[in-house]
């Protein structure tokens, strides 16, 4: 067993099972903020249920990525301790920057926006929604800066270390702007949020969707459809300028990943592959289909400008091409499909047409899963293209400064049986945890705004309901006083 191998799969699950949360809390808090402006503005109590009811389902999403993004904390002592050792000076003003001006800003703020609801007045709850999405974003700015650093290294020096008789580098901030503004940081952080926007906006139509196909909650689901249908089209839109410019910018500052994200392997004209099956032995993209000079127009507006291939880098300096080339192609196809899909509804929703089409909703109920899925895929096209580095070299102020290679990253002391165990025991502790979000998720989703609706009943009715209940009439009776708060039809 090879403890690198391990290692790194072992990040690679925990961080891409803790990342189903972040950007989903993100573009969720979005939506919470129009919602709760809307019904800030309209005092229309309707509105105050469907915010409340995606506040409980926020809350859910926050506990479970605060719980498993300490884990990845943990994992930087214990199977990256050289890397963390290379990277703590510059990783630690960031992280501390993320806790202090995000972290404490949302954690603080969520307190009163999930136990406020009768205890503040609806500004004060409003204001405290936009601190949450605000606390949000801002730790994602933390979190991606750091990250970006390691891809585009800016703003610092190389300081020779000694520890326990063994010699090391040691990288160390010399300008906290210059590393915190890195040449790829704003590019990767704006995508990053759009990605989280899109995520959410889907996430609240598939709900919607599920709720209209079964004919439950049905002002709550339409509302809430067009909002996340709007909230979604524009930030897909959004996302294909953002990532036109990143792409750019890595043809500038990493072209060796660039050229493993289109499996360019000679230097020369490059063209645009749709999709194909790239093969690093042959050096050709098998079974693909292209589009001639494409890449090369895209990036110079000449489709005979040359484009750095990876012929350019030695052997040990290139990465991987099936994987990142596969998991960025499917980034791009789930975000050309998702401009498409999102303005071919929004006409529909004038005169509600799309909500009397059953195959659209049903569409819109699993296209979720394809948000989900292209923020993972750009994450690994990124991660796994940067490699064989965890830390690109740079050049500073015209001095060349060495980076560090993932193999150099490894802690000493581990072995590859002690990963193998761990591995195995986060995989069935994770296994776990999603079967539980996904269980409450549900049960959250079954009993839908009308939950909410009954807190807010006066404390005769409520005696009313329970004494209904007691003989077997209570649901019925709850989810038809839900109807009349929304002033729909529940037929369920």
């Amino acid at each position: 067993m090879d403890v690198e191998l391990l290692s790194r799969l072992q990040f690679a699950g925990t961080i891409m099972f803790h990342y189903l949360f972040p950007p989903l809390t993100i573009g969720l808090g979005l939506i919470m903020v129009i919602i709760e402006g809307v019904w800030l503005r309209t005092r229309d109590d309707s509105w105050k249920h469907a915010a409340q009811f995606w506040t409980r389902v926020f809350a859910l999403n926050f506990a479970l990525g605060v719980a498993t993004g300490i884990v990845m904390e943990f994992e930087f002592g214990t199977n990256w301790a050289a890397y963390s050792r290379f990277v703590g000076d510059v990783f630690g003003s960031a992280l501390a920057a993320e806790g202090i001006f995000a972290f404490f800003l949302e954690s603080g703020f969520l307190a009163i926006l999930v136990f406020g609801w009768n205890r503040v007045g609806p500004k004060m709850h409003f204001f405290s929604s936009l601190m949450v999405f605000l606390g949000s974003c801002f730790s994602a700015v933390w979190i991606v800066v750091a990250n970006s650093w390691q891809q585009t290294p800016a703003g610092y020096h190389i300081v020779e270390t000694e520890i326990n008789g063994i010699a090391g580098h040691r990288a160390e901030i010399v300008d906290f702007w210059a590393m915190v503004f890195n040449p790829s940081s704003v590019d990767r952080l704006t995508h990053t949020l759009i990605g989280a926007m899109i995520l959410g906006g889907f996430f609240v139509c598939s709900i919607s969707a599920w709720y209209l196909l079964h004919r439950r909650h049905e002002l709550f689901a339409k509302r809430c459809f067009t909002i996340g249908v709007i909230v979604a089209a524009i930030f897909s839109l959004l996302a294909l300028v953002t990532g036109h410019d990143q792409a750019e910018q890595v043809s500038k500052t990493q072209p060796a990943k660039l050229a493993a994200f289109e499996g360019h392997f000679e230097t020369g004209p490059a063209d645009l592959y749709l999709f194909g099956w790239p093969d690093a032995e042959s050096e050709e993209v098998k079974f693909g289909i292209a589009m001639p000079g494409m890449l090369s127009w895209l990036l110079h507006q000449d489709r005979t400008e040359p484009v750095t291939g990876l012929d350019a880098f030695a052997v040990e300096d290139r990465p991987g091409v099936w994987l990142p080339f596969q998991a960025y192609h499917m980034m791009v196809g789930l975000g050309t499909l998702f401009i498409l899909l999102t303005l071919a509804t929004l006409p529909l929703l004038r005169g509600g047409r799309v909500f009397r089409m059953r195959w659209l909703l049903w569409v819109y109920v699993f296209m979720v899963l394809g948000g989900f899925a292209a923020n993972h895929a750009g994450w690994v096209a990124a991660e796994t293209g940067r490699q064989p580095w965890i830390v690109y070299p740079s050049v500073q102020d015209g001095v060349e400064m060495r980076g560090l290679r993932t193999s150099e990253g490894l802690s000493e002391a581990v072995t590859a049986e002690q990963v193998a165990w761990s591995l195995a025991m986060f995989g069935i502790i994770y296994l776990m945890l999603f079967i539980v979000w996904l269980y409450v998720l549900n049960d959250k989703i079954q009993h839908g705004p009308a939950a909410e609706a009954s807190v807010e009943a006066g404390s005769e009715e409520r005696g009313f309901v329970r004494a209904a209940a007691s003989v077997g009439g209570g649901r019925s009776l709850m989810a038809s006083r839900s109807d009349r708060s929304e002033g729909g039809h529940d037929s369920a």
